[in-house]
């Protein structure tokens, strides 16, 4: 008969390769959980102050969930997603960046909503007194005017719309210098790099270093609307809905309106 200790031996001996496996798979698995709770949004810089807080809200209701916030404009925010950025929501501010998104069958079917809308605004450092309306902007003493790249930034789209509505695109061009988003044109105002700039309304809002001079005519530009949907790639659909419908909530509803924005109820 084989003496007990040398039995026990025996039976505790597993090959050190099982042992790394089910170690691999149990790390994998608490990743994955882990990876699970996370949510990356992607969205509109101009919503940035608006959405710092309505993640923190959503954080204190939901404490097991992390929502990783990238901003940038749209048009570059929609180019990463196209190229398989690891996004679960994308909020554009404007239709453009969405409909190319859609057309590309790059959206979750169903989760498209709309959820606020915005003005654009002409706005100038604080105590300017030389520009009191759009068509100041031609006179020599203003030099520089900022506004957002219009193939890249919605804002700077609807800049182009407005000069151009009010015919004084072409006599512009000259002095437009153009921003990677509409928080740099707010910064290019504020650090008086520039003598004007077109911003949205939330954005003149926050800042105490710029002076709104006049709004774009509605008629003057396309509607500013704010649009967010699921990602179809998303590692997390039901996080990624729950959080969108978050946004579309009353709570959230209540953080847009008191930064400035119009919210829609579908």
């Amino acid at each position: 008969m084989m003496p007990k200790n040398k039995t026990l031996k025996r039976i505790v001996r597993i090959p050190l390769t099982t042992i790394v496996a089910f170690l691999a798979l149990a790390i994998g698995l608490d990743s994955l959980r882990a990876a699970n709770t996370d949510l990356t949004l992607s969205a509109a810089v101009s919503l940035k102050d608006a959405l710092d807080e309505i993640v923190h809200l959503y954080g204190v209701e939901h404490p097991g969930v992390t929502v990783h916030s990238n901003l940038g404009g749209s048009g570059t925010l929609q180019r990463q997603i196209e190229q398989g950025a690891p996004v679960d929501i994308f909020i554009s501010a404007s239709p453009k960046e969405m409909d190319l998104l859609e057309s590309q069958g790059l959206l979750l079917s169903g989760t498209r909503k709309n959820l606020a809308k915005n003005s654009v605004v002409l706005i100038v450092p604080a105590g300017t007194s030389q520009i009191s309306g759009f068509s100041d902007l031609v006179k020599p003493a203003v030099k520089f005017i900022a506004m957002g790249e219009p193939q890249t930034v919605p804002a700077g789209r609807y800049a182009q719309e407005v000069l151009t509505h009010l015919k004084l695109y072409d006599q512009l061009k000259s002095k437009l210098v153009l921003a990677k988003d509409v928080r740099q044109v707010l910064t290019y105002v504020e650090t008086e790099n520039a003598d004007a700039g077109i911003v949205y309304a939330t954005d003149a809002k926050i800042s105490a270093k710029v002076s709104v001079i006049a709004t774009a005519p509605q008629d003057s530009h396309s509607p500013v609307l704010y649009l967010g949907a699921v990602l179809k790639n998303s590692v997390n659909p039901a996080g990624a809905k729950a959080f969108l419908d978050f946004l579309a909530g009353d709570k959230a509803r209540g953080v847009f309106e008191k930064f400035g924005f119009v919210t829609i109820r579908d």
